[in-house]
């Protein structure tokens, strides 16, 4: 299946706060907020949400073709990128312009502070698919980027009658309610996580009914409380695969949209395509950093079978 992932390439500066965010919030007073957390540890990994959805696709076996900009410091990140299976052909570096940038503070219950510094990601607007890729692909993934770029792309597949995978993600802040109902119409799927799918629906007064009622596939994710998916006029639960340790939630979501695009790929059914999705999420979470964990295929099916009955299907994976 030729999967084409647009979204953002970054590096993650990830710090962890040793206390609680919320013993240092002021109820009735953050409307004048003015605090620094003192935290234990920096480091820089590499991130950005297509380029971890991309590396989790390709650990599956996929070629997914990552579309998207970096600035003038993606050599070391392309090289690595190429090493583990990702087609970068399709990501265009802006000379004199660095990569974007995720600076995220995460405290001791796992809440995160975070800001984006957008860098080469502003340039992707005005980047067409027919310009990233010279065959239609058969899902584009429309990840967290630049709004306009979002947008433009949306509208693109839609012209073109390429399915995608709606993921406005930690845009949904800044996308407006036409664009938001727009891009939710027209999608294949959406997926997002709750606090999201909350602000989509206050935004556009879209009802979870309506979308399943217009043919969409609508997946939201609950954190630890695992996911839901409703699709076809049924809904699926799908509870989180359990973990060793809990070291860093970052990019555990693009995780698992990755398991759940490699379902999609191999044709499984949509609970299925949820598991997968909660495995390859449990692998992010047990490491600090967003593309630091590694596995072959063999060890995701045996350890996917530790909790979850595929009844042979993965088989296919094996052979």
């Amino acid at each position: 299946m030729k999967i084409v992932v647009s979204g953002s390439i970054a590096y993650d500066y990830l710090m962890r706060f040793p206390g609680r965010f919320r013993e240092h919030l002021i109820e009735g007073k953050l409307d004048r907020i003015s605090v620094s957390f003192l935290v234990e540890t920096l480091v820089r990994e590499r991130g950005g949400a297509g380029a971890n959805i991309a590396y989790n696709l390709a650990l599956l076996g996929e070629r997914p073709i990552l579309m998207g900009t970096a600035g003038v410091d993606f050599a070391d990140y392309r090289a690595w990128l190429d090493v583990n299976g990702v087609d970068t052909s399709a990501v265009r570096v802006i000379p004199d312009v660095f990569t974007a940038s995720f600076f995220v503070n995460t405290d001791s219950d796992s809440n995160q502070i975070g800001s984006f510094f957008t860098g080469a990601m502003a340039y992707s607007r005005g980047y067409r698919l027919a310009e990233a890729v010279n065959s239609r692909p058969d899902l584009v993934v429309v990840a967290p980027n630049d709004p306009i770029a979002m947008s433009e792309l949306a509208d693109e597949c839609c012209q073109s009658g390429v399915p995608f995978l709606f993921d406005p993600s930690q845009q949904v802040i800044w996308l407006d309610a036409d664009f938001l109902r727009h891009g939710t119409e027209r999608c294949s799927m959406l997926i997002v996580n709750e606090y999201e799918w909350a602000m989509i629906a206050n935004k556009t007064s879209l009802t979870r009914e309506q979308l399943i009622a217009g043919g969409k596939t609508l997946i939201v994710t609950h954190g630890g409380e695992g996911s839901h998916i409703y699709a076809g006029g049924e809904h699926y639960f799908v509870p989180v695969f359990p973990v060793a340790r809990l070291v860093d939630p970052t990019g555990v979501g693009d995780a698992y949209r990755a398991g759940l695009l490699k379902g999609i790929a191999s044709g499984f059914g949509w609970e299925l395509c949820g598991q997968l999705g909660s495995v390859a999420a449990a692998y992010v979470l047990e490491h600090n950093g967003t593309q630091n964990h590694t596995f072959t295929l063999p060890e995701f099916v045996a350890r996917f079978r530790t909790a979850f009955d595929d009844q042979g299907a993965l088989d296919v994976w094996l052979r």
